[in-house]
């Protein structure tokens, strides 16, 4: 019943962008990454199972989700969707004004940072075991920092920068390739932070 999802759908047609720039469609996304019913989304997001349905009913007509399976729950026969992919990339082919595309970007990439966190988590876990079975230090490093970026051009310019910086970096130490024993994962990412006890600017 569980699908091994792609990583990523490349999101060609308006009707799918439209989608994912409704906020509680793009929540609904990421919670059926794993299959689930209407009434299991609801709980999660505190919402009535009727409007959910809806919601979910709609993801499946533009093709963002699918039936995967039923389920019986005493009397009621639930009905099972699953998202096509784990995240979603808006492709330029998509024809939709600059402003529609920078926020189904934007939402994406919140989308992807998910994806990431949840990978990290479980790379994390498996290397802890490693270690512990083979009685070795497992060699890792992170690195967190804030900038201040107090418009949308610094923003862009900012992030210009540090792929290229990172880029240059990757080039001088050499790519990994697949099956490569000794590659290492790097991963970048940016995002406003959250203060305590409130909501991002």
């Amino acid at each position: 019943m569980n699908h091994e999802l792609p990583e990523t759908h490349v999101v060609r047609s308006p009707e799918q962008a439209a989608a994912l720039l409704n906020p509680l469609r793009a929540e609904i996304l990421a919670i059926v990454r794993e299959p689930a019913s209407a009434a299991e989304v609801a709980r999660k997001i505190g919402d009535t199972p009727q409007r959910i349905n809806y919601h979910l009913k709609s993801l499946e007509k533009v093709g963002l989700v699918r039936r995967v399976g039923t389920r019986q729950v005493r009397n009621l026969v639930e009905v099972l969707y699953q998202a096509i992919a784990r995240s979603f990339l808006l492709s330029e082919a998509v024809g939709l004004n600059p402003e529609t595309s920078e926020r189904i970007k934007e939402q994406g990439a919140l989308a992807h940072l998910i994806t990431l966190s949840d990978r990290i988590r479980r790379d994390a876990l498996l290397l802890m075991e490693r270690s512990e079975e083979k009685k070795q230090q497992i060699p890792s490093a992170t690195l967190q920092m804030k900038v201040h970026l107090d418009s949308e051009e610094r923003r862009h310019a900012f992030l210009r920068d540090y792929a290229a910086m990172l880029e240059e970096l990757i080039n001088r130490y050499g790519s990994a390739e697949a099956g490569d024993e000794n590659a290492f994962m790097v991963t970048a990412v940016i995002y406003p932070e959250i203060p305590k006890g409130g909501s991002p600017e």
